[in-house]
């Protein structure tokens, strides 16, 4: 699946992973191939996401996350330190 992070200043990620894990408003959810339609607040914290060139985490201010045919688009507050 496709993901994408984008914030007001740049275009932080954008590329295939196999799963991807967000710091939702009610808790953290996961994300996988083939996931149902979604459109979701995050808070503040670490989007977590793997590749075939491994695990990657970026710390997010908050935001949206939209989910929708195998693609994620995180429109995002601004960055923050990844813990």
């Amino acid at each position: 699946m496709f993901l994408e992070i984008v914030t007001p200043e740049k275009k932080v990620f954008e590329g295939e992973v196999n799963v991807a894990t967000f710091p939702g408003s009610d808790g953290s959810f996961q994300i996988l191939n083939d996931h149902a339609p979604l459109i979701s607040a995050l808070q503040s914290g670490n989007i977590v996401y793997k590749s075939n060139a491994g695990e990657q985490a970026i710390g997010i201010k908050g935001g949206i996350v939209e989910v929708l045919n195998n693609r994620i688009i995180v429109l995002a507050e601004g960055l923050a330190e990844a813990s």
